[in-house]
Formats: structure tokens, C-alpha cells, sequence
């Protein structure tokens, strides 16, 4: 999945079109796109990302899906959008208002949405998107109208603090809040 510099530099501030359906059990909510996102189209497309491994360890997958297969994610009650749609290099490359502008959009797409939760994998980001400087990772007190929040680890590789187990761990209490004892479907 090589692209040259040229191909990465004009993916800067692309829009990558989320996957979502009405009624989700859980919306996923990214920080913002990489470059190799905003290339492919794909949402965590990076190659170090841990997101797809994350998500099918946890549950919420019946196997483990390719980025290219994102549009598999409505069928099994989940869908991906971002906080920040400007692709980046590195999300530290993100405003401070951007963030907050980014959670105001984010608010008006949940209400249109009516997701069961909103799971924002990025405790900073959730944080500086939605006012809240103490919210840790879990549920938040916080909602969107009926919707509820859990911020999640950031699954990015650069997140060296949290392993793919310890991800798969708190993203599967996710996945227990919004399922229950369900299973995953097989789409």
C-alpha cells in the first residue's frame, strides 16, 4: 500500500465519507482521517492503526474485516465517522477549535443519526471536542440527546500505551452495553 509523497500531500484536508445507517448500536467516532484514509477512502487505513483488529477482538465483528470492507459495518449495528473531518498527517496537526467545531458537527450527526452510543476513540479528543477536562476512558456522564458516550483508547500505533488486548478488553465492555448478550451478525 505504497503512495508517493506527491499522492499523501494531496490527500491533506480530503473528506472521507463516513459509514453510518439510522439506528446504529454504536457509531464509532475516529479522531480525524489519515492521510492514507483520505487516500484510500478507507477509515483507519493506516497499516499501524489497530482499530479493525480492536473491533473483531472485541466482538463486534464475526471476523476480521480489511478497511476496504468498511461498508460491512451497518449490518452488524456499528458505523464510523470522525470528530475532525480535515485529514492530517498527525492529529496534533488539529486545532483546538477545530476540535470544538468538529463536536458541535459531531452533535448535529448523532441527533440525525440516533446512534445508541457514540464511541469516541480518543479520550483528548472527546475532551477538547466536548468541553469535559476530566473524562477518562469508559462512559461518560454526557450524552447526545438519548444517545450515550464512551470514550475509548485511541487505536492509533502511535498510542503505545495500550496494547491490542487491552484495547479489545475496553472496547468489548463496549460492545456489552450496546448488545448485551446478542450475538454478532454473520452478514
Amino acid at each position: 500500500m505504497g503512495f508517493t509523497p506527491e499522492e499523501l500531500q494531496a490527500a491533506r484536508g480530503r473528506h472521507v465519507p463516513d459509514v453510518t445507517a439510522p439506528g446504529l448500536r454504536v457509531l464509532f467516532c475516529g479522531i480525524n482521517p489519515s492521510l492514507m484514509t483520505a487516500v484510500t477512502g478507507h477509515h483507519f487505513a493506516r497499516p499501524g492503526n489497530r482499530f479493525w483488529p480492536v473491533l473483531h477482538a472485541a466482538g463486534f465483528t464475526p471476523r476480521l474485516l480489511a478497511p476496504a470492507e468498511q461498508g460491512e459495518l451497518p449490518s452488524f449495528g456499528v458505523g464510523i465517522t470522525n470528530v475532525v473531518a480535515r485529514a492530517t498527517a498527525r492529529a496534533d496537526e488539529l486545532t483546538a477549535e477545530e476540535f470544538r467545531e468538529g463536536g458541535r458537527l459531531l452533535a448535529e450527526r448523532v441527533a440525525r443519526l440516533r446512534p445508541h452510543w457514540l464511541a469516541v476513540a480518543g479520550v483528548t479528543a472527546y475532551r477538547t471536542a466536548f468541553g469535559d477536562r476530566h473524562a477518562a476512558i469508559g462512559p461518560q456522564d454526557h450524552t447526545l440527546g438519548a444517545t450515550r458516550i464512551w470514550a475509548l483508547p485511541n487505536p492509533s500505533g502511535l498510542n503505545a500505551r495500550w496494547t491490542v488486548a487491552a484495547m479489545a478488553e475496553e472496547y468489548g465492555r463496549l460492545r456489552a452495553a450496546a448488545f448485551g448478550e446478542e450475538a454478532v451478525p454473520t452478514a
